[in-house]
């Protein structure tokens, strides 16, 4: 598996786990007696595969650190490309100075010959000598030229041996706190596991029957309309459709989205000059999307129905031209403490022009792993609402949409999820457009 493919893999399931893990903590930080329900306490079975997916995160970081050392030990490397050019270009510039040194010398030589001719000397010995010192004197100049140039030229492959040295040490460390975050997130699940398991066996049932509530594929987030390249300085709004494909109610529904951004290099992560917001039918002002990735609340979301959130985004003018990608996910708690969410975050990739740049006509940003985005034209206030998704009928959002969530599972799942999202799809566009040349 290529490292790009490694990176990316980790980021997705960075981004997605935290969804299972953070709503088992207020569960199991509770201290009341085990017999009593906890709400949203999820299934062994949904603990399982968050534990799985989290080891399978670590793994691959720990796999891409791996390339990524090698990758820093190769720049640093005394035989790498840009080191031999820069050492060949010093040699260059040292002779260079050897050869001025010597010019010099031989106008100084010249010059004393010149001042020490006797008044006897003849027309043609004092020709002669004048010419000798007027041609050291078109040496010197000569060899400054050629010293000041081969300076220049030392200067210039120096910087780019350094510079690539100092990137490589960035995309390094940032596989290192890729690790760690995993590794955090592995830990957290295995303790959840295993606490389940435990309380499991004290109330005799092993195979925590009960809890079966939680189903992770029975909601859907779909961005569509985000054009795959974006101009900086300029708004681009898409739609984020959310769908209860379930045979059930969902009380209140937690779509989320982050936006992510790089130079065209990935060396350098431009995510603060990304701005993305959203709107509602219930609340058409548009509100900023903070660090969180909290979005509205949807209450309630019925058996097949869906429900569309506005957003729009945009890279300040002052944005370099680069990379870019949009994570979109969900999940809901009813009122009967049953829970269940997306089975994955959709990861939406797009390109940064410059500002003032003409792209034209680009295709839509395509989600990664792929599911089909629902047909219809980017939203907009007059534009009406696009056909449901597999069928299902549309509803109209006739509850409510709160800027804040009703569950206090919300903001430790949004915010550990930014956290992962930082460590995990850094690293991805750090790495991805590093090993695009190479991956061709």
């Amino acid at each position: 598996m290529s490292l790009r493919r490694i990176l990316a893999t980790a980021a997705v399931a960075a981004v997605t786990t935290p969804v299972v893990l953070l709503s088992v903590t207020p569960a199991f930080a509770d201290t009341r007696p085990a017999a009593q329900e906890q709400p949203g306490k999820p299934t062994l079975a949904q603990l399982e595969k968050a534990a799985a997916e989290a080891q399978r995160a670590y793994d691959d970081a720990v796999l891409a650190e791996k390339d990524g050392r090698k990758v820093l030990e190769a720049a640093l490397s005394d035989t790498s490309p840009l080191a031999v050019a820069a050492a060949a270009a010093k040699k260059e510039a040292a002779d260079a100075a050897t050869a001025k040194t010597a010019a010099e010398k031989a106008l100084a030589d010249a010059r004393t010959a010149l001042d020490a001719l006797p008044e006897t000397a003849t027309e043609e010995e004092r020709a002669a000598a004048e010419k000798a010192v007027t041609d050291a004197e078109a040496t010197v100049r000569t060899a400054d030229e050629t010293k000041t140039a081969a300076d220049a030229r030392a200067q210039t492959a120096m910087t780019a041996r350094d510079d690539a040295r100092v990137a490589a040490a960035r995309q390094y460390g940032l596989l290192q706190k890729a690790v760690e975050k995993t590794l955090e997130t592995k830990t957290a699940a295995d303790e959840a596991l295993a606490k389940a398991r435990e309380e499991a066996e004290d109330d005799g049932d092993d195979d925590n029957e009960g809890d079966d509530d939680c189903a992770p594929a029975d909601l859907t987030t779909v961005a569509t309309g985000l054009p795959s390249k974006v101009v900086a300085g300029e708004w681009v709004t898409f739609r984020l459709r959310v769908t209860n494909e379930s045979a059930q109610t969902m009380d209140d529904v937690h779509p989320y989205a982050f936006a992510h951004a790089t130079d065209t290099s990935g060396l350098k992560d431009t995510s603060d000059l990304l701005r993305l917001q959203w709107s509602s039918a219930s609340s058409t002002a548009w509100n900023t999307v903070d660090e969180s990735g909290t979005l509205s609340t949807i209450s309630p979301l019925k058996a097949g129905a869906h429900s569309d959130i506005k957003l729009r985004l945009k890279a300040d003018a002052k944005a370099p031209a680069g990379h870019g990608a949009a994570f979109v996910a969900g999940y809901y708690i009813n009122d009967d403490e049953s829970c269940g969410g997306t089975p994955g975050a959709e990861m939406y990739e797009f390109d940064i022009a410059a500002a003032g740049s003409n792209p034209g006509k680009v295709p839509d940003a395509e989600p990664k792993p792929g599911k089909t985005p629902a047909p219809g034209p980017t939203p907009s206030a007059t534009a009406p609402a696009p056909r449901p998704l597999g069928g299902a009928a549309t509803q109209p959002v006739n509850g409510s949409l709160a800027a804040t969530g009703s569950s206090a599972a919300v903001p430790q799942l949004a915010l550990a999820a930014a956290a992962t999202v930082a460590a995990g799809a850094g690293a991805v566009f750090v790495v991805r457009r590093r090993k695009a040349g190479s991956a061709a």
